[in-house]
C-alpha cells in the first residue's frame, strides 16, 4: 500500500495543488502496472477500498479528471485523515473496512468502472511503533488496523489457549514451529510489548530460523486481530457486484495466504463458462521489484486483474 519513504517528504507538484490532489505523496507499490491494468479513462468511476495514503487514488483521478468520480475506503484514522485533499477535491471516503463497505455500497446499487484492493498494512503503520505492527522496535502489542475495534494481539497472545494461539500461527503464519512457540508464549505470559513478543519467539526458535520465526507469528497474530482472510473471502464475492460491464479490477496481495484466494476466486468464476461474470486480465499475477531499497515491501507483492464480462446471455439472445 504505502512505501518506506515518509510521505512528507516527497514534493507535491503545481499541477497537483492546483487541482486539489495535494495529498501526500508517496510511491505505491505497482502503480504504473495498476494504473495499467486499470486503464483509467476520462469520466470514469472509481472505488479504492484499501486507500491508504492516497497514492494508487491520485494517479487514478488525476487520469479520470475528476476526483468526485472517487469512492475511497480505509479502516485507518490516520488514513482517513490524510485522504482529506482528496475529500476537498470531491471525493467520497468511508471509514470502513473494506468488507462493510462493499456490502454498503452493494446495496446502494453503486457500480464502478474500476476497482483496486491493495491489501495488507501500510509502511506508515510499520513505522510508527505504538501501532504494534513492527518486531523491530518496542511498542505494546496492538496490531489494529482500525483503532475502533477493542481485541487487540496483547490480548490474543495473553489470553487465548495454547492450543487455538498455535492453530493461529500455524494457519495465518505457515510457521513450523507453531506449537514450540505457543508454548513459549503461554509460558512468559503476561506479554506486553512487540519486544517480549520478539524475545520469547527468539528463546524458543535459536539460531538464523529466530527472524523468519517472528515475522511470520507476527503476520499471524496480525491477520487473526484484523479478520483479514475472512475480509478478503467475503469482498471477492462481492466484487462482480460493483463492477459495471467492461469494469475492471485490480488485486494485489502481499502473501501467499491471500494470493491463494484470489487465484482461486478468479479460477472458479473462469469456470463458470457462459456464467461467468469476470475474465481475468493477468495470466500470470505481476510481481512488485525484488530489488526495490526504497520499498521492500514492494518485493512481495502480487498484483491479479480481472475485467468484468458483459451480459453474454443477452449478447447470446441477439445472436439467434
Amino acid at each position: 500500500m504505502s512505501p518506506k519513504t515518509p510521505p512528507q517528504q516527497r514534493r507535491i507538484s503545481d499541477d497537483q495543488k492546483s487541482s486539489g490532489l495535494q495529498h501526500l505523496q508517496h510511491e505505491p507499490v505497482l502503480l504504473t502496472q495498476t494504473v495499467d491494468v486499470l486503464s483509467p479513462m476520462k469520466g470514469e468511476t472509481y472505488l479504492d477500498l484499501t486507500a491508504g495514503y492516497g497514492g494508487h487514488a491520485g494517479a487514478v483521478v488525476e487520469r479520470i479528471g475528476t476526483a468526485a468520480n472517487a469512492v475511497l475506503v480505509d479502516r485507518d484514522i490516520m488514513a482517513i485523515r490524510a485522504l482529506e485533499p482528496l475529500v476537498t477535491a470531491g471525493a467520497r471516503v468511508l471509514h470502513s473496512d473494506f468488507l462493510s463497505a462493499a456490502k454498503q455500497l452493494v446495496q446502494e446499487g453503486a457500480q464502478f468502472d474500476m476497482i483496486l484492493a491493495d491489501f495488507g498494512v501500510s509502511s506508515p503503520q510499520f513505522d510508527i511503533p505504538e501501532r504494534g505492527f513492527t518486531l523491530r522496535s518496542k511498542g505494546p502489542l496492538d496490531m489494529r488496523m482500525d483503532q475502533r475495534q477493542s481485541v487487540t494481539a496483547q490480548q490474543l497472545v495473553n489470553e487465548t489457549s495454547e492450543a487455538e494461539l498455535r492453530q493461529i500461527i500455524q494457519r495465518y503464519g505457515e510457521e513450523p514451529m507453531a506449537r514450540r512457540i505457543a508454548t513459549a508464549i503461554r509460558e512468559a505470559r503476561p506479554l506486553s510489548s512487540t519486544s517480549d513478543l520478539v524475545d520469547v519467539i527468539s528463546r524458543s526458535v535459536p539460531g538464523h530460523k529466530a527472524k523468519d520465526a517472528c515475522v511470520r507469528t507476527f503476520q499471524a497474530l496480525r491477520i487473526a486481530v484484523n479478520h483479514e482472510l475472512d475480509q478478503v473471502r467475503g469482498l471477492l464475492e462481492l466484487l462482480p457486484d460493483l463492477l459495471r460491464p467492461g469494469g475492471r479490477v485490480a488485486v494485489i496481495s502481499f502473501h501467499s495466504l491471500e494470493d491463494r484466494l484470489v487465484k482461486r476466486y478468479l479460477q472458479e468464476e473462469m469456470r463458470k463458462g457462459y456464467e461467468a461474470r469476470l475474465q481475468i486480465l493477468t495470466k500470470r499475477p505481476l510481481a512488485g521489484n525484488i530489488y526495490d531499497v526504497h520499498n521492500p515491501r514492494a518485493r512481495s507483492a502480487k498484483l491479479r486483474a480481472a475485467v468484468k464480462i458483459k451480459n453474454q446471455q443477452k449478447q447470446n439472445t441477439e445472436r439467434t
